[in-house]
């Protein structure tokens, strides 16, 4: 951490001992910075998470006893109950799951501990996409078109596009990271899109509202890292650019931010910071602009939490935000100077378990192989290694590859070094696409055209995309049940968990026989098969109805995110599967009969 960006002076409330309410490669992060910092980790998981690298490297580790978010990471009063129950002094939320909820933060701080991140009163204000918008407009930010307050119905949506024009974008009230977002580009959609949004902005936040706003085409992604403390005093770190996006899900990002104007950077900065003076903000935050072709600049959204792209700042700032975060919740104050201008370019790579080839699907499943690339200017921050397992029921995020150079030029370079070391086997990764990506014209601003935006990846890249190979090496994903029992140690009643697979072993039969009984196998052509390991979510079209050939049947939700399932074929449809219920991978949904 920079030496000037605290006064100096002993922290109000220290803290010894940190809960981290959040799971994989940031909850790992976030024990890292611990040990820095000389504080005592302690973390809960999941059941599929019992053997992660993050619940290794902590202190403490206690389960939840569950498997889907809502009963584990999205379980409040569960991970508060932990923390208590391990002696913790705060509680370090992460990004996603519980991170933006303002209620989450409130009870946090009821139970007397610390909360590292904004108070709950600015997490409601900003966090909630509408009121961010007005206060936006308060301090003169700049804004496109958009509804007053969420929108109610799905008619209500399509109304909304008719009077304003195509393309609107649908966004979850009460969530962020892309979560929750769709694009309508033509009225036959909207109503649909809407439904989808709200399904999933529900699944991933516990909140289903959704606002719209005019979406301007062709955009670039910039945001700017902001930094508060509890005395009043913010400050703003630099910028990035997010614009490599697929799903409205990041892939690449860099900092800082190439290709604008000064005036430009200044008005970014100038706005992310009267925005969160206004709020009161504390902790670190990513205030989130799109930029046109044309130069237009709207305000995009406030994310009142540690961004998953924070390392690139990191590394042109040399800023450990984390520990950052932990220092404005013990009552750091921040030194009344200005932020040195950010030296070098850094680029990261989000190392997803998500196949390119089939339009980016994730792919659950066993890590068999793990050949992670090293060298000047690499850094890596994994959730995974050799070994891991990559549960179905969360994010699809694996790692991230962080390389930093004196200059862009020279860190294109090195991420083409690094992107070719790194080798993964077991599951599909995005290693293919990255690779393709930094070799792109657009990309590299050959000319000094850098023409790349939030849809290039879908739109002007889609052809190269297509040329992408498949993975060879993937095991399709099978989780093993995990029993739990009661028994008794010296009087005293305890509780133990087991692999359901350890108990029949050997006996040709139990769970591990059936799940290998379900094993997906080659099916007729009369059979839809999930397209991915995750929920079926629901059923577009009833049992029996007659469907054409690519119509939406049923969509699926995998690692918090939705995916639809088109017929192959005309006929009637016959559900052989029943919605709510989990899936694997090329295991039948439906036969569609002839008609």
């Amino acid at each position: 951490m920079t030496t000037t960006l605290f006064e100096p002076g002993a922290a109000l409330r220290p803290i010894r001992r940190l809960f981290i309410a959040n799971r994989s490669e940031i909850a790992v992060r976030v024990i890292r910075a611990c040990r820095d910092e000389g504080i005592v980790p302690i973390v809960a998981y999941a059941d599929s998470d019992r053997d992660a690298l993050f619940v290794r490297l902590a202190d403490e580790a206690y389960p939840l006893g569950g498997e889907r978010p809502a009963e584990t990471y999205l379980d409040a009063a569960k991970l508060i109950a932990i923390a208590l129950r391990a002696g913790a002094d705060a509680v370090h939320p992460g990004y996603g799951f519980l991170s933006e909820r303002a209620e989450f933060a409130r009870a946090v701080q009821e139970a007397g501990l610390i909360w590292v991140g904004p108070d709950p009163h600015v997490i409601e204000a900003l966090g909630d996409k509408i009121e961010a918008r007005r206060i936006a407009e308060a301090v003169g930010a700049p804004l496109v078109a958009g509804t007053p307050g969420p929108v109610a119905t799905p008619a209500e949506a399509r109304a909304f596009a008719e009077a304003h024009g195509l393309p609107v974008a649908i966004k979850a009230a009460h969530g962020g990271g892309g979560r929750g977002m769709k694009v309508a580009w033509n009225l036959e959609e909207v109503e649909e899109l809407f439904e989808s949004a709200t399904r999933e902005a529900l699944t991933a936040f516990g909140r289903g509202e959704c606002y719209i706003e005019q979406f301007l085409d062709r955009p670039r992604h910039i945001e700017a890292q902001v930094l508060g403390d509890r005395h009043g005093q913010v400050k703003v770190l630099g910028t990035r650019d997010c614009s490599l996006q697929r799903r409205n899900q990041k892939l690449i990002e860099e900092a800082p931010a190439p290709f604008i104007t000064e005036e430009q950077r200044a008005r970014i900065h100038a706005s992310a910071r009267a925005i969160c003076a206004h709020a009161g903000y504390s902790g670190a935050g990513t205030v989130e602009f799109l930029l046109s072709a044309n130069g237009t600049l709207s305000f995009l959204e406030v994310n009142t939490r540690l961004q998953v792209e924070h390392p690139v700042t990191e590394e042109t700032t040399g800023v450990d935000l984390v520990r950052a975060m932990i220092a404005v919740a013990a009552g750091a104050r921040l030194a009344d100077e200005e932020v040195p201008a950010p030296l070098g370019h850094a680029i990261e790579f989000r190392i997803n378990a998500e196949d390119p080839a089939r339009g980016f699907l994730p792919t659950p499943g066993p890590v068999t192989d793990w050949d992670a690339p090293g060298g000047p200017g690499v850094r890596l921050d994994s959730g995974v290694v050799a070994g891991s397992v990559v549960p179905g029921s969360f994010d699809s995020l694996m790692a991230k590859l962080v390389v930093t150079g004196a200059t862009r030029t020279e860190a294109l370079a090195r991420a083409g070094r690094a992107l070719a070391e790194f080798q993964i086997g077991g599951v599909a990764s995005v290693l293919p696409f990255h690779r393709a990506a930094i070799a792109a014209p657009e990309f590299r601003a050959e000319g000094g055209d850098f023409a790349v935006h939030t849809r290039w990846i879908e739109t002007d890249f889609a052809d190269r995309l297509a040329a992408i190979g498949g993975e060879a090496r993937v095991t399709p994903a099978a989780t093993a049940p995990f029993l739990r029992f009661a028994i008794e140690i010296d009087g005293r009643r305890v509780e133990i968990g087991l692999p359901a697979g350890m108990l029949a072993a050997g006996s040709g039969s139990g769970p591990g026989a059936a799940a290998a009984a379900e094993a997906p196998g080659a099916a007729g052509q009369d059979v839809v098969t999930a397209p991915v390991a995750g929920t079926l979510q629901v059923w577009q079209a009833e049992d029996g109805a007659e469907v054409a050939a690519g119509e939406v049947i049923a969509v699926m939700e995998a690692m918090k995110m939705e995916t639809r399932v088109e017929a192959p074929r005309s006929g009637r449809l016959r559900h052989l599967a029943e919605a709510g219920k989990p899936i694997g991978f090329g295991a039948p949904l439906a036969r569609i009969e002839p008609a």
